[in-house]
């Protein structure tokens, strides 16, 4: 069973910035992609971005390209999410997923392609 731990969230001003980690416990076919995802209360999950860690492709859901940037260590199996000009809109609970890539590309929305699922991580922006 593949483990994913997210760390990095926090409570942080507009504008401001954070970085959060998901680290793996394996890699493996089923963890060729990992992803970003966040919830906020009374909304529908929303994708972020993905990375295809054989590679290093990246992936962004179109509104949040350029603020966020998806990142890995291989050597850690570890997957960040550095997160600039935060606004309070992005406050939301941050999960990391895990899955197999689709022809060697991984989905930055499409959360039923992933099989696992980390904690959740909470992200607050406010002033």
């Amino acid at each position: 069973q593949v483990q994913l731990v997210e760390s990095g969230g926090d409570s942080v001003q507009p504008g401001g910035s954070l970085r959060l980690s998901c680290a793996a416990s394996e890699y493996s076919s089923n963890t060729e992609c990992m992803g970003w995802f966040r919830q906020a209360p009374g909304k529908e999950r929303e994708g972020i971005a993905a990375i295809y860690r054989a590679n290093g492709d990246t992936y962004y859901h179109d509104y949040l390209r350029g603020r966020f940037t998806i990142t890995q260590d291989s050597a850690k199996n570890t997957v960040y999410l550095q997160m600039n000009s935060l606004k309070p809109e992005d406050s939301a609970i941050y999960y990391c997923a895990a899955g197999p890539a689709a022809l060697g590309v991984c989905s930055s929305t499409a959360a039923d392609v992933y099989v696992y699922w980390g904690q959740g991580t909470q992200v607050t922006v406010s002033s």
